[in-house]
């Protein structure tokens, strides 16, 4: 018995310390909602053309929508046609990104070429229409 008790004795208690784990878990974290890309929704439901040409743009860019009735929506709002010019030139002072303008498949075709117009003297370099693939 004697053995037993000086074995007990010299014996420590192991203990796994879950501060660094904790800390390197919440290190990750931060760096996945750091670097996640978020889309910036236009707000409003736009039924887009189809094209056989259509392709995939990057997440990052200038996104505008026309609705059918010819109202114009940048990040959910309803702004006016003068009003692009200085939106568009804000944000590419920002970043130089392409504008993506949704247009519904029912809007006129004269305010499009005109919202067209007001980002090409904004300054944009790259001015698309946005479609969905054909089937």
């Amino acid at each position: 018995m004697k053995r037993q008790s000086k074995q007990d004795e010299k014996s420590e208690k192991v203990d796994i310390n879950m501060s660094p784990l904790i800390d390197c878990v919440f290190l990750l974290l931060i760096f996945f909602i750091v670097t996640t890309v978020f889309v910036k929704n236009t707000g409003v439901d736009i039924k887009k053309p189809q094209a056989a040409s259509a392709k995939s743009l990057k997440n990052d860019s200038i996104m505008i929508s026309i609705s059918q009735d010819g109202r114009i929506y940048y990040a959910g709002t309803v702004v006016s046609l003068n009003s692009i010019r200085g939106i568009v030139r804000q944000q590419l002072n920002v970043k130089e990104v392409p504008v993506v303008i949704l247009a519904d498949e029912d809007s006129r075709s004269g305010q499009l070429i005109k919202l067209i117009d007001e980002c090409k003297m904004a300054g944009a370099k790259s001015v698309s229409i946005a479609a969905d693939m054909k089937e």
